[in-house]
């Protein structure tokens, strides 16, 4: 029986972990780096360990130094966040091999999701749906021609390892191809391409499509179960910055096929534990395409909770302890996360900076997940992330109003933050209308 878990993170996904693993009567202890010292999630853990510097290389993402706090702690688990180790297959096994619980899914369906072209094949074999493209990696700009015009322009140019929309680009004819080829190969480096070049991938690109993604949950007896859509559209450089649940932009017919093949996709890899399922919907066909799967936690995951009513930390938990219990699900109402950073509202870049004021909104149907505090220091070395703000409503109208007041009531000083373009969003027709797709913050830039 699990009576500790060491949380892998920092700042607001560390904080929230947490919470949840005290919450269950179990040990929390905390990893951090000189820079997070003060950080609330540091302060609120029953335990902590000083990892190093604040370079990630020397503090979050040393393997070693993580698993020996766990030892030195006498943490029986390690529950690892999104972004830095969570989705490192050999930090899983790591893990494993050290005699402790990985509060994730089985590190052979890490490595299996984390390569997108071998993701993509093995969706297609599933029964996914899929767009055109290559099934073997891309290693150079001749080849990466050849493919694009048997696909058809537009294509999607990306690097087939890594997450996050990071290096992503769109090709409309051979001369953009170079560029966007050029971007992915760099992301691809970062990724660890093949000896032979970088492993890109490429795919028809869905004009006005919308993000929708599949929350499952791969149970300990072996099943998977789907517990909503989360919308993630709303985007700058790829990168998501509100989400909702359930999408505005989806049919009950086609969010049925949807929720299946997200079950077939996790079945295909005996999944266990949370995990997401993308997808590319376009709106006007009302079709939908397999874009990858996040084999963690997302940062997301609240509007599931709000529309659900559980709790999915405690569930990854309770999975990776072996616990066999069967789980029906009924989303209700409506709920919108924004992503708060610290960054200029209006060309998106970090904005790192001590703060000031902190006041956070409160009421029926609001809930944040923060990582900072009056006081504390947005520092340049990781993701501006500081907080996430989540409304919920019986209707998606209920739920827009209650948002509307909740950024208005959020105060931030010190860093610039987002929060006027949150404010800028909830009062765009498009947004409003639910009629929106990932151009849409472009459109209103």
């Amino acid at each position: 029986m699990l009576d500790s878990v060491l949380v892998a993170n920092r700042g607001e996904i560390a904080r929230r972990v947490i919470r949840t693993v005290k919450g269950m009567g179990l040990r929390a202890v905390a990893v951090h780096s000189e820079a997070d010292a003060d950080l609330p999630f540091v302060t609120e853990a029953d335990d902590a360990v000083l990892l190093g510097p604040a370079a990630p290389a020397q503090s979050y993402l040393d393997t070693a130094k993580v698993i020996e706090a766990a030892r030195a702690t006498g943490a029986r688990a390690i529950h690892p966040g999104y972004g830095f180790l969570s989705e490192n297959a050999a930090f899983a096994r790591a893990v494993v091999d050290a005699g402790l619980v990985w509060i994730g899914p089985d590190p052979g369906a890490i490595e299996r999701m984390g390569d997108k072209i071998n993701a993509r094949n093995l969706m297609e074999e599933a029964g996914v749906p899929v767009a055109a493209g290559t099934r073997e990696p891309v290693s150079d700009l001749d080849a990466a021609a050849r493919a694009a015009r048997e696909i058809g322009y537009p294509v999607m140019v990306k690097a087939a390892g890594g997450g996050g929309g990071i290096g992503m680009g769109v090709a409309r004819d051979d001369a953009s191809l170079a560029k966007a080829f050029e971007q992915a190969s760099r992301a691809a480096a970062r990724f660890g391409g093949s000896g032979a070049g970088p492993a890109i991938l490429l795919e028809r690109y869905i004009e006005r499509a919308r993000h929708v993604e599949v929350q499952i949950l791969g149970l300990a007896d072996g099943t998977v179960v789907a517990l909503g859509e989360r919308d993630c559209s709303v985007q700058r450089r790829h990168q998501k910055v509100v989400e909702e649940s359930p999408s505005p932009g989806l049919t009950p017919e086609l969010r049925e096929r949807m929720l299946a093949a997200a079950v077939r996709a996790g079945e295909a890899v005996a999944y266990r534990g949370a995990g997401t399922v993308e997808c590319l919907v376009d709106a006007d066909a009302q079709d939908f395409v397999f874009l990858e799967m996040n084999t963690r936690l997302q940062v997301e995951h609240p509007v599931s909770e709000l529309v659900t009513g559980l709790d999915l930390v405690e569930h990854q938990i309770r999975v990776a302890a072996g616990e066999v219990y069967g789980l029906e699900v009924r989303p209700r109402g409506h709920a919108i996360e924004f992503r708060v950073y610290a960054e200029d509202p209006k060309r998106f870049l970090p904005g790192p900076g001590k703060i000031d004021v902190w006041e956070e909104p409160s009421g029926e149907g609001i809930r944040v997940d923060s990582g900072y505090t009056a006081g504390n220091t947005v520092t340049p070395f990781y993701d501006p992330l500081m907080a996430k703000l989540c409304v919920y409503g019986e209707t998606r109208e209920e739920a827009l109003a209650r948002g509307r007041e909740a950024v208005a009531a959020f105060r931030v000083e010190g860093p610039k933050n987002n929060l006027p373009f949150c404010a800028e969003l909830l009062d765009h027709p498009d947004f409003v209308s639910g009629d929106y797709d990932t151009g849409l913050v472009s459109r209103m830039r």
